[in-house]
């Protein structure tokens, strides 16, 4: 949408207002922990604001995360020295946190967004009630469900009181599914409000296919391909993968796009590198038969959004998000952690008309393209901009 149309109102509250920025600009800042070379949805979701901040608005933009080395510029990508934590895909821990805030507050921001729960959490609130200016958390990741999985029913118990004591620091604080924005509200955050995340349609488009890719894999031109892409990490769920794909037998592969792979891995499974084009990670979604997702903690599921838009069917865990994407129309839900059950809904799934079913997928994805999600979330900033704080802030 042109910059100078109107935002449309939403139901949850935000009014319509000029979608318009004066020429000087303001500036928005986003800081999070959760972005590498190869992290996943925190990453696209970021980059694919910053460029349609530049070319439908005036609101400047700058992304400031932990990296290697200081360096950057404002208005684009900025990092600061941080070292990388042991056995974490490539996330670092910021430590210099005194520099960190001394760095964010000479970028003179106008507005805030953190994009995790932890220590740069806390210093960009503080920064932004230092200097008197609106601050937002976007709620990226379930930290309760995975306190939950490391340490039992009393860790996921601290965890939601620490996380509702941190986000009533801030002015909102946005979830990417009802799901999630139920959850905070659950934990004592009344303030959350439900912000979809988008897909780039243009570049998630059946058009992607590439007929080679079975060959390039050493497949069969008739083998049945599964695809998931993301972290191999433990909420993720891959070994019911590797597990359901083995019941499912000769005939069906699946293909683990990403790091992380376990290392023992059988015949019918193949891994792919972490695709750090947007462009060559729809190349492989596109030319699948079936994207499979086992994870029960996801906040929204971009991935899944982005295999819908290639034209890809999808069996995914009924749990967190997924099912909010994922009904009968476009694939099939099966109960969580359950091989048999995901084995019995992929083969469901491939005896139905791939042809509707690709439809389908892809029809649903259009209704989820950057242009409105972004064009909302550009209402929220310029009301935030345009506003005192939104509520009193808890120490």
């Amino acid at each position: 949408m042109h910059p100078d149309r109107l935002a449309r109102n939403h139901r949850d509250g935000v009014a319509p207002i000029p979608v318009r920025v004066g020429p000087d600009g303001r500036h928005l800042v986003d800081t999070t922990v959760f972005f590498t070379p190869t992290s996943g949805g925190v990453r696209r979701y970021l980059l694919s604001k910053h460029r349609w901040l530049a070319a439908h608005s005036r609101l400047r933009h700058t992304i400031l995360v932990p990296g290697a080395a200081d360096g950057g510029l404002p208005f684009d990508l900025m990092t600061f020295a941080s070292p990388p934590l042991p056995f974490a895909g490539g996330y670092r821990c910021p430590i210099r946190l005194r520099d960190f805030r001394e760095r964010l507050a000479a970028l003179e921001p106008d507005l805030l967004e953190s994009g995790d729960p932890y220590q740069l959490s806390h210093e960009t609130v503080r920064v932004a009630r230092e200097r008197g200016i609106p601050c937002v958390a976007f709620c990226h990741s379930d930290l309760p469900r995975i306190a939950r999985g490391l340490g039992g029913s009393l860790s996921e118990s601290a965890a939601a009181r620490y996380l509702a004591r941190l986000y009533r620091r801030f002015d909102s604080v946005l979830a990417p599914s009802e799901y999630m924005a139920a959850r905070l509200r659950a934990m004592g955050v009344p303030h959350a409000r439900l912000q979809p995340l988008g897909v780039d349609v243009q570049t998630f488009h059946p058009g992607a296919a590439d007929s080679q890719l079975r060959r390039v894999l050493g497949l069969p031109a008739d083998a049945r391909l599964l695809v998931f892409a993301g972290r191999c990490s433990p909420e993720k769920h891959v070994g019911v993968l590797i597990e359901a794909v083995a019941r499912l037998g000769r005939g069906h592969h699946l293909l683990l796009v990403g790091g992380g792979a376990p290392r023992r891995l059988a015949d019918n499974v193949n891994v792919l590198e972490y695709q750090r084009s947007p462009a060559q990670l729809a190349r492989v979604l596109a030319s699948a038969d079936l994207f499979v997702h086992a994870g029960d903690r996801e906040t929204f599921g971009l991935v899944v959004l982005e295999a819908m838009a290639c034209g890809l069917p999808v069996v995914a865990a009924a749990a967190g998000a997924l099912p909010e994407l994922v009904d009968d129309e476009v694939g099939a839900c099966f109960p969580a952690r359950s091989p048999l059950a995901l084995a019995r809904a992929v083969t469901r799934t491939l005896e139905r008309d791939p042809a509707l079913l690709r439809r389908a997928a892809r029809a649903r994805a259009e209704k989820h393209g950057w242009d409105p999600v972004f064009t909302r979330l550009l209402g929220r900033y310029l009301q935030w901009l345009g506003a005192a704080p939104l509520r009193a802030h808890a120490s």
